[in-house]
């Protein structure tokens, strides 16, 4: 990804944000999905602004976004690279105004998340990064590169968690550990807060999509983390089945 880019991918994502604040600031109604998640103008705004730029940008790459159609949730299975977008994760946190949602731009290659951008509109605080290349935040318009910091021995683990999906299994999970510290937070600011070094752990017992993930996977694995399913295999993309398996992301 080169730095031109990377500054055009940067304004999508602030543009996106700045039409979900937009929504943030005044009433505001909330519709439901099939699935029971919720749906709101927001959610399609950042959509439409990520959708329409990115085939600016790159016309040559396709666009997976949460709120696409049926049709490209087909078409993807022959896409061997291309966006892979949630233009508003943590909706259950936009509806509760706790500020923590994002916007999540992640490129997918041959079902692996080679780069990714995560933008909290809110905190103002942007994320980016891949495997091998890095991973920086930008914040009070400084440009940091971020590193993730393993567990130390005899210290109680940092483990984040999810405020709306902290399942019975996921506590089990984390039993065998001892002390830990835990913290809960929405969307994919958990795998941003283990990319900064913040903490170590986020076993996710619990369903999540693709495009959940993707964008924030990469920013991790950048930083020199990981993420793998909990037999230890990596977390794969452009599956037949859109829903991910159950995961743990490491420092």
């Amino acid at each position: 990804m080169s730095p031109s880019q990377i500054t055009e991918l940067e304004a999508i994502a602030r543009a996106a944000g700045h039409a979900i604040l937009t929504v943030y600031q005044q009433a505001f109604t909330v519709e439901y999905k099939a699935d029971e998640s919720p749906l709101t103008a927001a959610d399609r705004a950042a959509h439409e602004v990520i959708v329409t730029e990115l085939a600016r940008l790159t016309p040559e790459i396709p666009v997976l976004s949460e709120e696409s159609g049926d049709a490209e949730l087909q078409a993807r299975h022959g896409w061997p690279r291309y966006w892979l977008v949630d233009p508003l994760d943590g909706t259950k946190e936009f509806v509760s105004r706790n500020g923590e949602f994002t916007v999540n731009i992640a490129l997918i290659e041959q079902g692996r998340p080679v780069w990714g951008l995560v933008y909290a509109p809110v905190l103002d605080r942007l994320w980016y990064g891949g495997k091998g290349l890095g991973a920086w935040r930008i914040a009070a318009g400084e440009r940091t590169a971020i590193r993730t910091r393993p567990h130390r021995e005899g210290t109680p683990w940092r483990v984040v968690g999810s405020r709306n999906h902290l399942s019975r299994e996921t506590l089990d999970f984390l039993a065998p550990l001892g002390e830990i510290e835990l913290v809960s937070m929405g969307s994919s600011l958990k795998f941003c807060v283990i990319a900064e070094g913040d903490a170590e752990l986020y076993p996710r017992l619990a369903p999540t999509c693709e495009w959940d993930t993707g964008a924030a996977q990469a920013v991790l694995e950048g930083a020199g983390g990981s993420v793998t399913r909990l037999d230890g295999t990596p977390l794969v993309y452009n599956k037949a089945d859109i829903l991910n398996p159950w995961f743990v992301a490491r420092a």
